[in-house]
């Protein structure tokens, strides 16, 4: 395992870190995925008050384990509230379900629209977290965000966050710019879900798989993640022991990208490009603001994915998450486009915009999707 600077949290952290989320459906299962975990050298736990029991699960496991409280760092996430005595409340629940005085990073849960970080800024939120670090019940600060870039942006620059955690993949990197940002400003990087997010690829398509060869998808990206410095770890979604063993196998390697590694992702583009043809999104996201909110870039996205590598399975597991999970996940399904034609004259591609979204549709529909954990 290595480790890198948290940004100016000065906190020594393993690359892979353990996201809660999967593994905490029970008491047994959490505790036998958290001792793999530190068994393999992970020192960073992340979870959230919305993640069910996690939060109890984990004190108890740590007790139980009888893991010194300053070899292990934990970010919680509690998500913004317009009262500051309930957030208050809510930040001391937390200290007491995971038994320690302290939480190393308190991540405001999910700043995914403007109106939430107008309500960070408020004085008085601003002044019960500054309070609940003066008092020692946290040591840094920051955020997770599934907002648009620019909301990320904006977030970053007010100067009150210690570390981001952000989507950020091969598959997906519309947010570079952050991580540049971030860099400018010292802030920690945290990657959520690659494995998942990043493209299910712990089960990829036949394509997909063949194209990678002879690597894996799930090792490409991984690679991809970790030769980038300004990268600081990266979230392993395990829910059991055995899930964390594979990415332990390039935890160490974080060097610059060999030539047959930026050759395979030279060729997946490629491929994608001639399977899709004039079709192909390039994702300028000049099409938006759409007058029906069909976030327009995602879904062609997804369509570019779907089509272009086979990965249908990915492309229907997030395309069904429109409509039902709310900020987390914002715009409506293709089937909502009016044909009204404003898109068309924005696109340098000229793509036909509503053609695309209307089979995007017919592919990907399936059934309503929500989060793992509502919040």
């Amino acid at each position: 395992m290595k480790y890198r600077r948290f940004g100016k949290t000065e906190l020594n952290i393993s690359v892979f870190s353990l996201g809660l989320m999967r593994c905490c459906y029970s008491q047994s299962q959490l505790l036998s995925t958290v001792a793999k975990a530190f068994e393999l050298g992970i020192n960073h736990l992340e979870l959230a008050r919305g993640y069910g029991n996690s939060e109890a699960y984990l004190g108890r496991a740590l007790k139980e384990l009888n893991i010194p409280r300053e070899k292990v760092i934990i970010t919680t996430k509690l998500t913004p509230h317009e009262d500051k005595n309930t957030f208050s409340q809510w930040l001391d629940e937390s200290l007491l379900n995971l038994q320690t005085d302290y939480i190393d990073c308190l991540a405001i849960h999910g700043i995914n629209t403007p109106s939430h970080l107008d309500l960070i800024q408020k004085t008085d939120f601003l002044e019960i977290l500054t309070k609940a670090k003066n008092e020692g019940k946290i040591k840094h600060f920051g955020f997770s965000s599934h907002g648009s870039l620019e909301l990320i942006k904006e977030a970053i620059l007010t100067d009150l966050f210690e570390f981001i955690n952000i989507h950020y993949y091969y598959f997906f990197q519309r947010n570079y710019s952050v991580l540049e940002l971030a860099k400018k400003l010292d802030l920690g990087v945290f990657i959520i879900s690659p494995a998942d997010k990043g493209g299910l690829l712990y089960k990829p398509s036949p394509k997909l798989e063949k194209l990678c060869k002879p690597f894996s998808p799930l090792l490409l990206t991984y690679r991809f993640l970790l030769c980038d410095r300004r990268i600081s770890t990266l979230s392993l979604g395990a829910s059991n022991p055995e899930e964390l063993i594979y990415p332990l196998t390039v935890a160490d390697r974080d060097e610059p990208l060999n030539k047959k590694e930026i050759d395979t992702f030279n060729h997946i583009e490629n491929t994608l490009k001639q399977t899709l043809k004039t079709d192909h999104c390039s994702q300028c996201y000049q099409c938006l603001p759409c007058p029906e909110n069909i976030n327009i870039p995602e879904i062609l996205r997804l369509r570019n994915l779907g089509v272009g590598l086979e990965m249908t399975e990915y492309a229907k597991y997030r395309y069904q998450m429109f409509e039902n999970a709310g900020h987390w996940f914002w715009g409506r399904k293709g089937d909502k486009c009016t044909e009204c034609g404003e898109c068309l004259p924005k696109c340098p591609e000229k793509l036909n915009i509503p053609a695309l979204l209307a089979d995007s549709h017919d592919h990907f529909k399936g059934s309503a999707r929500r989060r793992l954990w509502e919040n």
